[in-house]
Parts: structure tokens; C-alpha cells; sequence
């Protein structure tokens, strides 16, 4: 018999009477590193993200430096100016995109970038634009010359060759000899480029302090429609400045922009493509709010035919 004292001591603790916890913390632990395993396996090896449609403006420093190698090596190979700065201008880029390339060249030689596969030839296609464009830069002096192939000729002397003597004329069955047959001339005519491609639909003289002493240049299609990386020429009596349309995208891709001097006279023309317009001059006047400043002038260009 169990005494009153005995009923109300409490039980024993035991192994097999303890409270049991719905879920291991250990079983939670290692399901959480494996679920985690298998995501970054799944997603690293399995099915791997793909980034495509990515816009030029969106690579980064590495990915934007390669996309304008492309593009000067495709400039290299066909020359298109106009192709070359619409591709530039999709980096999005905030100031010059032709000074951005002479930039850019420059930091590439100066990490050592000539020394890799292909970084020489990349530089030099850069060079090569940004100069022909009147652009500078400090990798003109950091690279060096590129060496000239000593080329030995191969000179093979040819033997004279021995021409047969005329055929005998041979009299005709009525007593009259043939007359000797006409050579005919032959005339080339020179391909020459065309000279007048474009031509000047519209040259207005205005004045505005905001915009003082530019010659302000659209080049369009047909239609209207801009033409960006088209060379412009500005002249004066003893110099010139070569510019290109599109280099400042907030004024539109056919506008590029030329900063006169005063008691000069300027005449402005597409090199090779158009004839030269008349004499322009940056002459002081008042604009429409009375303020005093000097003259510019607005120049379209378009297609001749």
C-alpha cells in the first residue's frame, strides 16, 4: 500500500517519459544545406541564367571597352563613319564620344592592354579613328610605331618578246589593195567621287545670346530624317576644323556645332560631298530681348537627288 506521503511524492524522470519535440533541429539544419546546395547546383550548372537583349549602355567598364574595340575594328575594315558613331552613341555616352574612344585608348595602353591577344591591333584601330577625326590622346605617345615589314622585291626581268612582221598585203581580184584597218580609240572616262552628293537646302543667319557666334549644321536624309557621323567642314582664310553630326545626342543626331571667331570670315561644306556655302560672318546684333551679342547661322544639308 502506497501511503498518502507516497502518492504525493512526484515520479522519477526517465528516458522514455521525456517530452519529444515535433521536428530535429539536426533533420532542420541539414534540409536547409541541402535545399541550399541544390539551388545554387540547379542554378549554376543545371540552368544557368542567360543575359540577353543587353544594350550596349548596360556592359559593364570591361564589357563597354570590348564593344568599342568591335566597333573600331569594324570601322578598320569598312570605313563607315556614319555606322561607327551610331554605335557609339547607344553606349549612352555623356560628353564627346569620339574624345571618349581617344580616352579610352589611353587607359587600355596604360594597363597593358597592347600586350594581350589582340589588344595592339584594338588600340591602333582606336587610334586610328579618333585621329582621322582630329581627336588626341596620351595613347599616341604610349604606344609605339608600328614597325615597317622590310619587304625585299622580287624584280623579274622579262625577255623582250619577238613580235611577227605584218602580213603582206595581198592585191584584190579587181586590182585594188585593202587600206589598213582603223585602230579605234578607246577613251576612260576618270571615276571621280561625286562632288555634290548633298547640298545646302537652307542658310539663315540668327540671333540669339543664348547661342552666340555658332554655325549650327543639320544633316538629313530625303525626308529629314537625321544622319548622324557625317563630316562637316568649317574654312577660313588660313585654317579649318573637321567636326562630325550626332556627337551631342541632346541636340539630335544630325547637329553638330561650330564656334566662330569674330571678323572672320567662314564657308561650310561636306568634304567631298558637297560644294562650300558663301562667306558667313559673326557680326554683332540684338536679339529678339534686347540683349547684345553676336550672329549665327543655321546650316542644312541634304541629299542631292
Amino acid at each position: 500500500m502506497s501511503t498518502p506521503e507516497a502518492s504525493a511524492r512526484p515520479p522519477r524522470s526517465s528516458r522514455y517519459y521525456r517530452p519529444r519535440r515535433p521536428i530535429s533541429l539536426a533533420v532542420l539544419v541539414f534540409g536547409l544545406v541541402l535545399g541550399i546546395a541544390g539551388g545554387l547546383y540547379v542554378a549554376w550548372v543545371v540552368a544557368p541564367v542567360e543575359e540577353v537583349d543587353t544594350a550596349p549602355w548596360q556592359l559593364n567598364r570591361q564589357g563597354q571597352a570590348d564593344y568599342v574595340a568591335a566597333v573600331m575594328l569594324a570601322y578598320g575594315h569598312d570605313s563607315d563613319l556614319s555606322r561607327a558613331v551610331t554605335r557609339l552613341l547607344e553606349l549612352r555616352i555623356a560628353g564627346d564620344p569620339i574624345q571618349y574612344v581617344a580616352e579610352l585608348a589611353c587607359d587600355l595602353a596604360r594597363t597593358g592592354t597592347v600586350a594581350e591577344p589582340g589588344g595592339d591591333r584594338a588600340i591602333r584601330a582606336m587610334m586610328t579613328f579618333y585621329q582621322l577625326q582630329g581627336r588626341t590622346g596620351c595613347a599616341d605617345q604610349l604606344m609605339p610605331a608600328a614597325p615597317v615589314p622590310s619587304v625585299t622585291p622580287n624584280l623579274a626581268i622579262a625577255a623582250t618578246p619577238t613580235l611577227p612582221p605584218p602580213p603582206t598585203k595581198t592585191p584584190t581580184p579587181d586590182g585594188f589593195s585593202e587600206g589598213p584597218t582603223a585602230t579605234p580609240t578607246v577613251r576612260v572616262a576618270p571615276t571621280v567621287a561625286p562632288q555634290q552628293a548633298f547640298v545646302i537646302v537652307r542658310l539663315e543667319r540668327f540671333c540669339d545670346a543664348d547661342f552666340p557666334a555658332l554655325i549650327e549644321v543639320y544633316v538629313q536624309q530625303t525626308g529629314g530624317a537625321p544622319l548622324p557621323g557625317q563630316r562637316v567642314r568649317a574654312r577660313w582664310s588660313d585654317g579649318e576644323s573637321v567636326f562630325v553630326t550626332g556627337v551631342k545626342p541632346g541636340r539630335g543626331a544630325d547637329f553638330a556645332d561650330f564656334e566662330m571667331s569674330p571678323d572672320l570670315a567662314y564657308t561650310v561644306d561636306m568634304p567631298g560631298l558637297s560644294d562650300p556655302s558663301e562667306p558667313v560672318v559673326s557680326a554683332g546684333c540684338i536679339d529678339a530681348a534686347g540683349r547684345q551679342t553676336r550672329a549665327s547661322y543655321r546650316v542644312v544639308f541634304r541629299p542631292a537627288f
